[in-house]
């Protein structure tokens, strides 16, 4: 039998397909944007554009043979988006050429190409990856640092590790750029940049956003047990060694700097629930306070005034003081500033 349908085909009948092959192509498109070097990027732009044109001339006159060109077309474009694995060899940004790995003995960690830049403006900076070691009898808190530049709605979250000799380790999972890249959030949903794990010292990550940035950046710290911290810092040791071993690519929704925080913290507490303020990370703070895991008796508008570190570019703290001063100037921390 043939599949034939009359030349003037109802239409209800080719709107479906013809909405798939938009949808796909437009998909495709936008990946071919990101992953095609520069050189193929337009011939390979024009030859997805007359395949969707061709499914779709088809599509008109012959249901399902178009059906069986858009299937593999679909195929074809699948192995090739399979095929795009991260790496961790690039010509990397110079902030994010590194990943810290960490070792292990007993109650001594060593962690290496911790980040300790001195950041004279966003562009202006002299690097430093060093070597530290932690004892983790001396883990004493956790803070979560937000950092909001534009949206109040989206926050590049951080978790900072307080020790008992003064030293400050936070983590921050950020977008792994290349040299000549620039952040992109459409390119974060098809694989533009690996995931990085970065682990710094207080004085870089969190300065380069209050004193160079000028972003707002806001200090709260966690209501957690010591076995919770010291489970929340194993495991963050644990996510940057793996990530060193086996490169992942950063994702816009679901591989952020929150979402991987909040699986860490599942990893602690089970019982956290999902919400939505996971996803729009500028209310990341909101939700830990509607939780209790905010270590404060204040409302939550309270606290999030509280919480903002006081800073303008060009302000100084002597060498190794900067996290004791950011402590001091906040209600949240009063005299038992860690």
């Amino acid at each position: 039998m043939s599949d034939a349908i009359p030349r003037r085909p109802r239409l209800w009948s080719f709107l479906p397909l013809a909405l798939l092959v938009v949808l796909a192509a437009a998909w495709t498109l936008t990946a071919v944007s990101f992953q095609v070097p520069g050189g193929w990027r337009w011939p390979v732009t024009a030859l997805v554009g007359m395949a969707a044109c061709g499914i779709l001339y088809i599509s008109w006159y012959r249901r399902l043979r178009g059906w069986l060109a858009l299937f593999l077309g679909l195929v074809l474009v699948t192995v090739w988006w399979s095929s795009i694995q991260p790496s961790a060899e690039r010509d990397w940004a110079p902030d994010v050429a590194r990943i810290a790995t960490a070792q292990i003995d007993g109650n001594r960690v060593t962690v290496h190409d911790v980040r300790n830049f001195d950041w004279r403006s966003e562009t202006d900076f002299t690097p430093r990856w060093e070597t530290r070691t932690y004892d983790l009898n001396g883990l004493q808190g956790v803070d979560l640092v937000t950092s909001v530049w534009a949206n109040p709605a989206i926050a590049h979250t951080l978790v900072s590790f307080a020790f008992a000799d003064g030293q400050h380790l936070v983590f921050s999972v950020e977008i792994r750029r290349e040299r000549t890249e620039v952040f992109s959030e459409i390119g974060g949903f098809f694989k533009e940049f690996e995931l990085a794990m970065i682990a710094a010292d207080e004085n870089d990550i969190v300065r380069l956003r209050t004193d160079a940035r000028g972003e707002t950046v806001s200090l709260f710290p966690l209501n957690v047990t010591p076995e919770q911290a010291r489970k929340l810092f194993l495991s963050y040791l644990a996510r940057t060694n793996a990530l060193v071993d086996k490169p992942e690519f950063y994702q816009t929704i679901t591989s952020n700097c929150t979402t991987v925080i909040f699986r860490l913290a599942r990893l602690v507490a089970p019982g956290l629930p999902m919400d939505w303020r996971i996803l729009l990370s500028g209310y990341v703070p909101d939700y830990l306070h509607d939780h209790g895991a905010l270590r404060t008796s204040l409302s939550l508008d309270e606290t999030k005034r509280a919480a903002v570190i006081h800073r303008k570019p060009g302000d100084a703290s002597p060498a190794g003081t900067f996290s004791a001063d950011i402590r001091a100037a906040s209600p949240l921390y009063g005299a038992g500033v860690r």
